[in-house]
């Protein structure tokens, strides 16, 4: 058997290293959520419970605190918009003339359109809501929030912001205002939801996707009828007038009216 030899305290070193290799296990620079795991495959079935039953507890707490909230538009758009940009500036009037019509304004509660369309809304003394997301790269809640939920998943969070809706607002934005977009395009197109406005603001912005849309139309993959609660417009004024036309005077809707809060379910009002 052959002996090994170490030729000097380099040698010695490296081994040392392979053997922490393999009897220590390295962490990862970026270690997988409870997302990542999940989507994975199967776990156990115990594993599996206990994610359901953690999803249930935070859809629960969502439906006990925005089901005091009354009528309301939400509003997409990127997170990188600036202060002071004419995308904020335009996202910020549109949460002002929503709270002025009587909605609250929800968002998902961060900086950029989000903030700026929360900010109109306290501005104009509506309400403001935020649906926040916990983030590997933290997203802080912007500061003109009445009311903020803190979801751990994704897809929770975005129930919540289609359940108490009755319109969309869009404005520029990335993957993630594409997402929501698109989704609820899927569930008018499927028919699980009906007369649900959603207003693109920003002809130059959209009008390649709504090309695309178009083209879709001309390809028959998408029914003309699927695209009539879309509206296309660069004037706040107009998208106002489209909600209160096709939402609030076509079915009556009462924008003071609240649910009261039961004291038997410990329940407190917004």
């Amino acid at each position: 058997m052959r002996r090994r030899v170490f030729k000097s305290t380099t040698d010695i070193k490296n081994l040392l290293k392979d053997l922490k290799d393999i009897f220590y296990r390295k962490e990862s620079p970026n270690p997988p959520t409870e997302e990542m795991q999940f989507i994975e495959g199967p776990h156990s079935r115990l594993r599996e419970l206990w994610f359901l039953f953690r999803v249930m507890r935070e859809f629960i707490r969502g439906f006990r605190i925005l089901h005091f909230v009354g009528p309301v538009v939400t509003v997409f758009g990127s997170a990188r918009t600036k202060e002071g940009s004419p995308k904020y500036e335009l996202a910020r009037k549109v949460g002002h003339e929503l709270a002025t019509m009587g909605f609250a304004v929800m968002t998902g509660g961060g900086p950029g359109i989000m903030e700026a369309a929360n900010r109109g809304a306290k501005e104009a003394g509506g309400k403001s809501i935020g649906c926040n997301i916990k983030l590997p790269m933290e997203q802080k809640p912007n500061p003109y929030l009445d009311i903020m939920v803190t979801f751990k998943y994704f897809f929770v969070r975005k129930l919540m912001l289609l359940k108490y809706s009755y319109a969309f607002v869009v404005l520029p934005g990335g993957a993630g205002t594409m997402d929501e977009l698109f989704e609820t395009l899927t569930l008018i197109q499927t028919k699980k939801i009906y007369n649900f406005p959603i207003i693109l603001l920003g002809r130059d912005y959209f009008k390649p996707l709504m090309d695309f849309l178009d083209l879709m139309v001309i390809e028959r993959t998408l029914d003309e009828n699927d695209l009539g609660f879309l509206v296309f417009t660069d004037s706040v004024d107009e998208a106002i007038s489209y909600i209160q036309k096709n939402i609030v005077d076509k079915f009556r809707i009462k924008l003071k009216k609240i649910p009261k809060p039961s004291k038997i379910l410990l329940e407190k009002g917004p």
